[in-house]
């Protein structure tokens, strides 16, 4: 079972109304959705995007069996696609949106889909399984300096280049097991987590292109909603969060011109307002009953 983090925190952020149209740019199983389609009874309408059909079908089952489905438009396709899909729908000048960054639970848990190396799989990570570029297909042929550029640029991985000559040395590597053992084998670091994790988060990254979904999508949701509408935004590791973070500073600020400069010549204008300046953080209890969450970060932005 999927847990959506800080679900409520994300509900007190947007503020559910009655009436309301809302945005979920990631289903999931249905968590967020299904509490913003019981906080807008009864005509309140959510849109919600998920790149991977296993989980809007799971999340269609969960939001029948609890009587909202009729309110709720489910569609296969990136949320970095709502700037033209959400208008087609019907979803315009909406009261919130909520962009839920984070791999799922059903999808980290999957034994087939390769996005851990706690089982043997296919080296995959394919969030739509009808995309054409597995990670093995990076992992085997890119250049060891192409695999270092991303271990770097979406892992913060310090001895990239170091890894990525082991990789092209040791091809070809078809499972995750084999992908892990090889980091672990070739790392001396005593560290909390698997040797592996950073290389692993950044082939998914890659493999997906979530750092361009997101640069594509946020200014898409801003643009959609209302005057008051919220928008709100959960990360899980420093990459997204710090985009998020500096996008929202920009847009919450009349002028971007360098401090140095007495004269603004920019003609920027602020477009959203924080409420809160600081990320939100899951409460203890919350780590305690979903280790999970404990890298969550969420952000709230009200569009003036």
């Amino acid at each position: 079972m999927h847990i959506s983090v800080l679900f409520q925190e994300v509900l007190d952020g947007l503020q559910p109304n009655a009436d309301g149209l809302y945005i979920d740019g990631t289903l999931g199983f249905g968590g967020h959705t299904l509490g913003l389609l019981q906080a807008t009874s009864p005509n309140g309408r959510v849109l919600a995007f998920d790149r991977d059909q296993n989980a809007i079908t799971e999340a269609r089952k969960r939001l029948g069996e609890n009587g909202v489905l009729d309110r709720a438009r489910l569609i296969h396709a990136s949320f970095a696609e709502m700037g033209t899909a959400a208008p087609a729908n019907g979803f315009t000048n909406v009261d919130g949106i909520i962009l839920d960054l984070g791999l799922s639970s059903m999808q980290l848990d999957s034994r087939t889909r390769g996005f851990s190396f706690r089982y043997a799989a296919p080296l995959d990570m394919r969030f739509d399984e009808t995309d054409h570029v597995t990670a093995a297909e990076l992992v085997n042929e890119l250049s060891a300096d192409s695999l270092a550029d991303i271990f770097w640029r979406y892992g913060e991985e310090k001895r990239s280049r170091f890894f990525a000559r082991k990789i092209v040395e040791n091809r070809p590597i078809t499972s995750t097991t084999q992908l892990a053992d090889l980091i672990a084998s070739f790392s001396n670091r005593k560290q909390r987590t698997h040797p592996a994790t950073q290389i692993f988060q950044a082939l998914r990254i890659a493999v997906n292109d979530e750092l361009g979904a997101l640069e594509r999508g946020l200014p898409a949701a801003i643009e959609l909603l209302k005057p008051g509408g919220r928008l709100a935004v959960i990360s899980f590791h420093s990459l997204e969060d710090r985009f998020v973070k500096q996008s929202f500073r920009e847009l919450s600020t009349d002028c971007i011109c360098p401090p140095q400069q007495p004269i603004c010549t920019c003609d920027h204008r602020a477009v959203i307002r924080l409420p809160r300046r600081k990320a939100t953080q899951p409460s203890s209890a919350e780590i305690a009953a979903n280790p999970r969450s404990r890298s969550a970060r969420l952000r709230i932005a009200e569009k003036l």
